[in-house]
């Protein structure tokens, strides 16, 4: 694929940043897309490897060596038309997935994968540009109505499947605005909302009705003001399938003394205020980091996302901590390659401005007048036990010390969706809460409801959302039809 030579002529070239100093001036995005040449160049090392590791490594197997040599032959309709094949919303993926695809790629044995995210990135946008993303409507109507619950990935690339094939597709949004952690959960700056809406135009060309500012369940459940209400009976007497694809929004708590101070909060209810505000809604009792000294607790995306709005919100100081030991700077490629390697891995938000410390446990939070003011915290080793031969944690003795703190974010991870929604469909839970179901036709225990993405497997990436929203669309297309052209 690609030039032959390609991978031993030219250099990996990456995407590059607006510089910290004035990206931190506002909230839209940063990244510097590839031009037209160094995507060609960046097609042209694909290798040709035999056996593309990459398929496998990207969750919705997008055929990557055949648009990274379409992109080289400067093909770009041909592939976007490849992109486009197993994959809905590329826009999202090309600048939000973590790219386990590159980590898969076979030149990534010398440190130096296939640009795979940015020719991605470079497909869908001149695509959009050129118009050549169109609704797809289809060619004849099924006469079966389907119901989405969420409308985060999952929900959108089962409502595009679903419609593209004829179905009647309702999505339910309890939020104002669609898009799920889509829309909330991911900083302007690193996904530009307009890119939803573009997305949400389409698909209601092809047939899709968006309820916003509808909660699914029994009415009592409902704690918000101005939401309508879809009471499960509403559903099964309506529709002829349901879709469970909400998101796993229960979110990790640190239980320990102090956790009631003002100035502590789930890092999600802070990045959706942010998101809300620079959507123009009015928001009441603002969290706000100007000039205060930010902890943020937990060392994933959702902690980097709350240290890049905390700097553009002017925090005095962020400081991330992170329970696990500190990850190693280049993963052993012999162990790890062609799976996604535990290594330490450096954000843009970090580059940003943000001291971080690993193999740390809080013991609690100080305040003065009900606000906290300090992190009480310790270091612990993690030691293997010789009876399980499993990794436990360790305090190490006189390791306890202080840090101030005006606000703290728990970015901690999400356990499991929420429940009042589950139980009021009655369907079966697993032992973590999500939803039980399986992967090969995503039913959940009740007649007719089907679940996928994040309520099903758990917090995930946007990619996973994607693939399972694909593989249930075609799960419901062959329960209401009894076969499906839909690609699984």
């Amino acid at each position: 694929m690609g030039k032959i030579t390609g991978f031993i002529e030219f250099e990996r070239v990456a995407e590059s940043y607006e510089a910290p100093g004035a990206r931190l001036k506002h909230y839209k995005e940063f990244v510097l897309a590839l031009d037209d040449k160094q995507a060609k160049v960046q097609g042209a090392r694909c290798m040709d490897c035999g056996i593309p590791f990459c398929n496998t490594g990207c969750p919705v197997n997008n055929i990557i060596p055949d648009w990274n040599d379409l992109v080289y032959r400067q093909e770009w309709r041909q592939a976007l038309d490849v992109l486009h094949s197993t994959n809905n919303f590329p826009e999202f993926t090309g600048r939000i997935c973590p790219a386990p695809c590159e980590e898969a790629c076979t030149l990534n044995i010398n440190n130096d994968p296939v640009g795979i995210k940015s020719i991605e990135h470079a497909i869908i946008d001149k695509g959009w540009e050129q118009g050549w993303v169109v609704p797809e409507p289809p060619l004849r109507k099924s006469g079966k109505k389907v119901a989405i619950i969420g409308s985060g990935p999952a929900g959108l690339a089962a409502a595009q499947q679903l419609a593209r094939v004829g179905h009647s597709v309702t999505v339910f949004e309890k939020s104002n605005r669609i898009g799920g952690l889509l829309r909330y959960g991911i900083p302007d700056f690193k996904l530009d909302k307009n890119l939803i809406e573009r997305r949400v135009s389409q698909m209601e060309a092809e047939g899709v009705e968006f309820q916003a500012s509808t909660y699914v369940g029994a009415t009592g459940a409902v704690t918000e003001d101005g939401l309508n209400v879809v009471t499960t009976e509403q559903l099964h007497e309506q529709f002829d399938a349901v879709v469970m694809a909400g998101g796993s929004e229960t979110p990790r708590d640190l239980p320990v003394p102090g956790r009631e101070l003002a100035g502590v909060h789930f890092a999600m209810d802070f990045l959706r205020q942010q998101n809300k505000r620079n959507a123009g809604d009015r928001i009441s009792n603002q969290i706000s980091a100007a000039g205060k000294h930010v902890i943020v607790i937990g060392g994933g995306d959702t902690g980097s996302d709350c240290v890049g709005t905390s700097n553009r919100q002017g925090a005095a100081s962020v400081t991330q901590i992170e329970l696990m030991p500190r990850p190693p700077e280049h993963e052993n490629k012999a162990l790890t390659w062609p799976y996604w390697p535990a290594k330490l891995r450096t954000s843009s938000s970090h580059q940003e401005g943000c001291e971080r410390d690993w193999a740390i446990t809080t013991k609690c939070f100080k305040g003065e007048k009900g606000k906290v003011k300090k992190l009480v915290c310790t270091r612990v080793e993690w030691i293997k036990d010789d009876t399980t031969g499993q990794m436990k944690m360790q305090e190490v003795e006189g390791s306890e010390f202080e840090l101030k703190a005006d606000l703290v974010f728990l970015a901690m991870g999400f356990v499991s969706p929420v429940a009042a929604v589950l139980e009021a469909l009655g369907v079966e839970k697993d032992q973590r809460g999500n939803v039980r179901a399986n992967v090969e036709n995503y039913r959940t225990s009740v007649d007719k409801v089907f679940a996928a993405g994040d309520m099903r497997r758990g917090q995930s990436l946007v990619v996973w959302a994607i693939r399972e929203g694909r593989q249930c669309a075609r799960a419901v297309d062959e329960f209401l039809m009894g076969a499906s052209l839909l690609p699984r």
